[in-house]
């Protein structure tokens, strides 16, 4: 059953293993746990009743106690209950071990922060979700001890702006050359 081809060409494809199937598929799917060959459609490990269909896969369970994740792979319902009230039984599960996702800092909201929505703001490197994080949407509390002056607040951290704030309008192009700025009253665009 498992053989395939046309007359032309009898080494090409194969013929779906599933028993009320055998459609000749030219990019047959080869089953991991049973080690037959499917058609796209019966190639799912359900599609076509694997009796192997989960010997690669591991299965854990969560302790409510202390959201610790204890492997229970292999076992069945009766020996994943006799896992789970040993480690019960162990110094291992405390309630005060039990992990609190992290929220964002933001009053009165309840995000909960995870690696792909967190955002840390430079000035007081507070992790707040994405929702708040510019310091003007998290009430920001600025380092006033960096502060430079005539630079704008929240933007004292930025190391080229002190550096060009502190140069106190030396111009490195000018060399000098002009201490007068250019008049201003001419326009640089005409509007007609």
């Amino acid at each position: 059953m498992g053989g395939g081809g046309t007359e032309a060409f009898p080494d090409l494809g194969r013929h779906c293993e599933h028993s009320e199937c055998n459609q000749l598929d030219f990019l047959p799917f080869n089953c991991d746990g049973c080690r037959k060959v499917f058609c796209l459609e019966h190639r799912s490990s359900k599609s076509h009743d694997c009796p192997k269909s989960d010997h690669k896969s591991r299965k854990v369970v969560v302790c409510e106690t202390c959201s610790a994740s204890i492997e229970t792979t292999g076992c069945d319902e009766d020996t994943e209950k006799a896992v789970m009230e040993k480690h019960e039984k162990s110094g291992d599960c405390d309630p005060r071990k039990k992990k609190k996702k992290p929220t964002c800092a933001v009053k009165r909201c309840k995000e909960i922060l995870t690696f792909s929505n967190t955002s840390t703001c430079k000035t007081c490197q507070l992790k707040v979700c994405l929702k708040h994080r510019f310091p003007a949407d998290h009430a920001c509390k600025k380092s006033s001890s960096s502060a430079v002056p005539g630079m704008p607040e929240g933007r004292s951290n930025n190391k080229f702006l002190i550096a060009l704030a502190l140069r106190n309008g030396k111009d490195c192009a000018n060399n000098g050359r002009r201490t007068t700025p250019p008049p201003s009253n001419t326009p640089s665009v005409k509007a007609y």
